[in-house]
């Protein structure tokens, strides 16, 4: 065991863990802050993404005897950061459970960067994994936080017209395949009769 002065989310804390132990666990078990999400353990799902001096790091695989430099997590961004506010407009979490790694990739991006294309945020974002599939949602709430609520809006538009389009098609290709199916029906109901005709008239002239 020993002392590590750390600096966190603005505050000055003193824990007492071995060296190797990974500031996840530091964060989580020593100082209560939840929010932090262990997922794989060794740093490819990016559930326990926080900053270390601004830069995305995975906190599980960081041992605390490492750390240099002030930490923030989830609960330092307070609420109202505005990718916050930009997760609850576009609806992102699903599970919810990958989110704060998320947000807090998504974070230093938006603290280096202004307006990221989708080419930028899909770079900053690739060490983050989500299983519920939210990471078109993910694209918008960055581009909304960064300030393209506009572009958002529209392209949330041409995608619930992308989408109804495609529930048209469904219900085209549905319909014909009904009518396929009447059709294939009657011309078996036609056939069995025309059989079932020239096998009376044959009994007949027997």
């Amino acid at each position: 065991m020993a002392r590590h002065t750390l600096q966190v989310n603005g505050r000055e804390l003193t824990v007492d863990v071995a060296p190797d132990t990974p500031l996840l666990w530091v964060l989580r078990d020593t100082l209560g802050l939840t929010g932090t999400k262990y997922g794989c353990g060794v740093s490819q799902c990016g559930a326990c993404t926080v900053h270390v001096d601004g830069e995305a790091v995975r906190s599980c695989v960081l041992p605390i005897g490492r750390v240099r430099g002030e930490v923030r997590t989830i609960e330092g961004l307070g609420g109202e950061h505005p990718l916050q506010r930009a997760w609850a407009e576009e609806n992102v979490p699903q599970c919810g459970y990958c989110q704060s790694g998320q947000i807090m990739s998504a974070a230093a991006l938006l603290a280096r960067v202004d307006r990221p294309d989708d080419a930028a945020i899909d770079e900053a974002m690739r060490g983050n994994l989500c299983r519920c599939g939210t990471s078109g949602r993910i694209r918008r709430a960055i581009r909304r936080a960064a300030g393209g609520a506009l572009e958002t809006e529209a392209e949330s538009e041409s995608e619930a017209e992308s989408e109804a389009e495609a529930e048209a098609e469904t219900e085209t290709e549905t319909e014909t395949e009904s009518e396929s199916a009447t059709e294939a029906e009657t011309e078996s109901e036609s056939e069995t009769a025309t059989e079932s005709g020239a096998e009376t008239e044959s009994g007949g002239a027997r």
